[in-house]
């Protein structure tokens, strides 16, 4: 069997193909993707693998417009941080889904599912899905934000609250939590990830490296250009900045 992953966040990429590889170490894993962009690129000129896994959240925007720009002829099972109430949609199609964080039991009935599909002659979906209204269940289920982090230390493991954490802010690609006292803890997740999953009434993406808790801001000044300077609790090393684009924007989630 010929699979690709798409997928945008390295952790979730290597857990999965490590499950993948374990459970049917006879499978061809030909290529991994990060975005819209480059998935479309490939099924545009490669041979249709036999099965696709796809998150649904990319770098570049929703999966499901790949459907939008390219015949996708493979089989395709969703993987997602969405629960199960907003995914009641994919239920009623032959497409399965794994939900973060994925579990190897799961995986492994998905597969047993698409190869009991592909072996039964003449058994198809009953219908392709319709991308858009499954976008749409999705957007209109109720949104459960994190709550907390699994954190990595040097010989055991410990649970970060969201609420405990001042900002975010990313560096050469790696993503660190800094508490309101002042401690900072690597994160294995994108800004862009971590936008999704926080609560849009408590924590505001400032720029393209950092998201600021509301209770860390002390205040915030005019700057040049129509640009706004924060200043946080605990303090940053150096001031954040936020656009003249995103200024009125901030103004108005900090007031509401």
């Amino acid at each position: 069997m010929r699979v690709i992953i798409v997928e945008d966040e390295l952790h979730n990429y290597r857990l999965l193909r490590g499950m993948v590889e374990k459970l049917r170490p006879d499978w061809q894993i030909v290529d991994w993707f990060e975005s819209v962009k480059s998935t479309v690129t490939w099924l545009k000129s490669n041979p249709a693998p036999d099965l696709i896994f796809m998150d649904i959240q990319l770098t570049d925007g929703i999966s499901f417009s790949i459907f939008d720009q390219v015949n996708v002829e493979s089989m395709v099972i969703f993987t997602t941080a969405y629960d199960e109430f907003a995914l009641r949609a994919f239920q009623v199609n032959s497409i399965d889904y794994l939900l973060k964080p994925m579990k190897e039991e799961k995986l492994r009935l998905a597969i047993e599912k698409f190869e009991h599909m592909i072996s039964v002659p003449n058994e198809t979906p009953a219908a392709a899905p319709d991308y858009k209204e499954l976008l749409q269940a999705i957007s209109s289920g109720e949104k459960k934000y994190r709550k907390r982090f699994l954190i990595s230390g040097a010989t055991s493991y410990f649970k970060l609250d969201v609420e405990d954490v001042a900002w975010f802010y990313t560096e050469n690609r790696v993503t660190t939590a800094v508490t309101f006292q002042g401690k900072e803890h690597v994160i294995d997740l994108t800004i862009e990830k971590l936008e999704e999953q926080l609560d849009p009434e408590l924590f505001f993406r400032t720029n393209r490296s950092s998201i600021v808790h509301i209770d860390a801001i002390r205040k915030f000044e005019n700057h040049f250009g129509g640009k706004l300077i924060l200043r946080l609790i605990p303090p940053f090393d150096e001031p954040i900045t936020i656009s003249r684009l995103k200024a009125t924007e901030f103004k108005e989630w900090v007031g509401k």
